[in-house]
């Protein structure tokens, strides 16, 4: 355990995460976007730190936001406590100021980590599943996601308005892993022919100044997935992880 002094030392804001982690990608964006300095501190896939059981004893996972030493887990809920404490010195809000579009922007976001979340990983092939239904999956979401855009863009360039917001965030840290499941597959779910207004949406969060320099690589994101796979089945886990 860390002594005061140790404690004091740290920076004022860290997160225990992983650069492939779509949810940590979230914070990191959140962040960059707010304009707040912070620490990363990486995880080891197979390996938690004590940092981290100690941050998130319920259900030790990244990410974790360490503020002034106290820790807030759950990517949504971090954005959220992001958004709230660095609200001011003209820091580009993340959740609409208005109730009902704030709680739009929340339904999708669930429905984004309900949907696509689950069906990512077995086009990964980390669980076992059928591709097929995967794909299937994503597709529908997809559908309902480009309707979406339409409705709580209002013609700008983000779910968010005229710059990234929460629903922007969330859906945006799946599209690495997105292309990646595409690629590992062999299957194309992001297909500009079907879904034009998110694939234009997508090109220009990948362009923003939040997101360039933490969204990962596609073809590092690939051989992860294959350290992850093979950590997964030295641990036993293969089967049964998600």
């Amino acid at each position: 355990m860390a002594s005061s002094g140790e404690e004091q030392a740290a920076a004022a804001v860290r997160v225990i995460g992983g650069w492939a982690s779509h949810y940590a990608i979230r914070v990191y964006v959140a962040l960059k976007l707010k304009g707040v300095e912070y620490e990363f501190l990486q995880e080891v896939v197979g390996n938690k730190s004590e940092l981290l059981l100690k941050s998130n004893p319920v259900h030790k996972k990244i990410p974790v936001l360490l503020h002034h030493g106290k820790p807030i887990a759950e990517s949504m809920i971090i954005l959220q406590y992001i958004d709230e404490v660095w609200a001011s010195d003209g820091a580009p809000a993340i959740l609409p100021a208005d109730p009902y579009a704030r709680s739009v922007e929340r339904f999708w976001a669930q429905y984004v980590d309900d949907k696509i979340s689950p069906a990512s990983v077995v086009l990964r092939g980390v669980i076992n599943g059928d591709k097929n239904e995967a794909a299937a999956q994503v597709y529908t979401a997809l559908q309902h996601l480009e309707e979406a855009f339409v409705k709580c863009s209002q013609g700008k360039s983000y779910f968010g308005g005229d710059n990234i917001g929460f629903l922007d965030i969330v859906l945006g840290s799946h599209l690495g892993w997105l292309k990646a499941a595409e690629e590992i597959a062999g299957v194309k779910v992001l297909d500009e022919s079907k879904f034009p207004e998110l694939t234009a949406w997508a090109d220009r969060f990948y362009a923003h100044h939040a997101v360039k320099e933490v969204m990962p690589e596609t073809d590092k994101l690939v051989q992860f997935n294959k350290h992850l796979i093979n950590v997964l089945k030295a641990k036993g886990m293969f089967r049964s992880h998600v």
